[in-house]
């Protein structure tokens, strides 16, 4: 049972229709190419499943499993848990992530990418975190929904390695 005090941030809803929109977005963008669709688990599981629903051109699914929260609500040093498996020389290469906060994770994953041969890397995330203590010169391509400088959880991302099953996304009451 949830909490009643948690702030309903993004409802079902509006989650589906933001994956439906950058999904859109990259049937446009990534047709005539095979692409290698890496999943940054565990947040990144739900949208990465809803996401390759949506996806029209060819790829393959793989993951990597890197962590900066380590069941905490702020990031501290990035370790990493698993490689692809897949050859990432000479791969297109989405790297789906669940939250863009500081940028980080997905800028260490960017530059490991391109580091080991890929021919392009684009990044997606569901949510992109708004504040000003984002690394410097670097963005998604693609964004699904903007949210308030908050800790999020639900739709994948765990509050205290727990709630990813939920089909929203809630901020504690004092974060809303």
């Amino acid at each position: 049972m949830k909490p009643e005090s948690w702030q309903l941030v993004f409802d079902a809803d509006q989650i589906s229709a933001a994956v439906e929109r950058v999904s859109d977005e990259l049937n446009k963008e990534c047709s005539g190419d095979d692409w290698l669709v890496l999943a940054v688990m565990n947040g990144a599981l739900v949208f990465t499943a809803d996401l390759m629903r949506r996806l029209s051109f060819v790829h393959e699914l793989d993951s990597v499993r890197v962590s900066r929260y380590h069941g905490e609500t702020s990031g501290g040093e990035l370790i990493w848990h698993a490689s692809p498996v897949a050859s990432l020389d000479g791969a297109n290469i989405l790297l789906v992530d669940d939250i863009f906060d500081e940028g980080h994770t997905l800028l260490a994953l960017h530059q490991h990418m391109q580091a080991s041969g890929a021919a392009q890397v684009r990044s997606v995330v569901l949510l992109d975190k708004q504040h000003d203590r984002k690394v410097a010169e670097f963005s998604p391509d693609y964004c699904g929904l903007r949210c308030a400088d908050c800790y999020v959880f639900g739709y994948g991302m765990d509050y205290e390695d727990r709630w990813r099953h939920l089909p929203e996304i809630y901020a504690l009451p004092e974060e809303a």
